[in-house]
């Protein structure tokens, strides 16, 4: 009996039950095509926003997994930038931070080229700018050696260790990933949602780097998401969702890489929780839907440019309570000029008056 996937004499000849997975990738297809329609709908300055939303919530979350912080600001401008959005400010970004996000963003916005190992060396160098990994210096820009040993996952104190799995030697992974990218590029009969799933798996049981795999492993799946929509944009993050089943997503791992080629419980686990990312889509984007929505719906309304500056800021969650004092420094106009404003707003529905004297104040309807 062999105690590592890879060991099996048929690796990496995966199978998989389909009447389990096909059903689940059924459920997947609609719940893409839905989102993409309703995306599509919704403008080009509500897509781009919706991008920068996604995408920087991806690269936070996929560190988090790994236990690694991201300043949260420096990621944005850099996905911004990336992405070629003006949001008004140009920060400084570390060198890793910009190194991951231009990985994940190569992964999707080129999600049409080629994989080769110079593709996925250059991810991992630019994810280790300084070649460090904390304080440890690590290969980059190449295939493990294990230099210093079997490259194992192991838990527990020092000289207690509990080993969850060991990788296959280094002299074989130049080959392994061979197989791997042959896989990727194959224009084959395997969906693209379903291969999504088996590269991820198939990734991390070569486990091919010093350092980055899980990451790495996230952004070949973004990659292939991609190419199963067959669009660069991102509307949901299964990385997010990862981050929520870490516990569940390390255990499947762990029981698929120690036994047989039959995969169907990992899919089944990666189907059910690309669902439950494309679901929650909808708490990430809901802002810009509810956006979109509200200008769709008062598009017959006339608004002054003061009008529209100010409803756009609560539309994008002002901060407190709208008075006309507020109203006044934002728009740089007089106390009068403010309160026709928001008369006529109250008159055509759009705002609500609250609260007496000082107390006054107005919210959105």
């Amino acid at each position: 009996m062999t105690k590592y996937i890879w060991q099996n004499p048929e690796y990496p000849n995966f199978t998989y039950d389909k009447g389990i997975i096909l059903p689940l990738l059924s459920s997947v297809r609609l719940k893409q095509g839905k989102l993409l329609g309703k995306m599509q709908s919704l403008g080009f300055d509500n897509i781009q926003k919706a991008k920068l939303n996604v995408m920087t919530e991806n690269v936070i979350k996929s560190s988090e997994i790994e236990g690694i912080k991201l300043n949260k600001e420096q990621v944005r401008s850099s996905v911004a930038k990336r992405l070629g959005i003006n949001i008004g400010s140009d920060i400084y970004v570390e060198r890793d931070i910009q190194g991951i996000v231009d990985t994940m963003s190569d992964a999707t916005i080129n999600y049409d080229k080629p994989l080769t190992n110079d593709r996925l060396f250059a991810w991992q160098s630019a994810m280790f700018p300084d070649g460090r990994s904390g304080l440890y210096k690590i290969k980059v820009g190449a295939y493990r050696d294990d230099r210093d040993g079997k490259m194992q996952v192991v838990s527990g104190p020092l000289g207690h260790e509990k080993i969850h799995y060991e990788a296959p030697d280094s002299d074989i992974v130049p080959e392994e990933m061979n197989k791997l990218i042959e896989y990727v590029n194959d224009n084959s009969d395997t969906d693209m949602v379903i291969k999504a799933g088996i590269v991820h798996l198939w990734f991390v049981i070569i486990h091919p780097f010093e350092d980055g795999n899980g990451r790495i492993a996230r952004a070949l799946t973004d990659m292939l998401l991609a190419r199963s929509e067959n669009t660069p944009d991102r509307f949901y993050s299964m990385s997010s969702q990862i981050k929520k089943a870490r516990k569940s997503y390390y255990e499947i791992l762990q029981i698929t890489q120690h036994y047989s080629l039959d995969i169907t419980q990992w899919l089944k686990w990666f189907l059910e929780n690309l669902i439950l990312a494309i679901d929650s889509s909808e708490n990430l984007l809901n802002d810009i839907i509810k956006r979109a929505e509200f200008w769709e719906k008062n598009k017959s309304q006339v608004f002054n440019d003061r009008q529209i500056k100010v409803l756009t800021k609560l539309l994008d969650n002002f901060g407190g309570n709208l008075t006309a004092k507020k109203w006044a420094k934002i728009c740089n106009c007089s106390h009068d000029t403010a309160n026709r404003d928001l008369t006529d707003l109250v008159n055509k529905n759009i705002l609500k008056k609250l609260g007496v004297a000082r107390a006054t104040h107005y919210k959105l309807i």
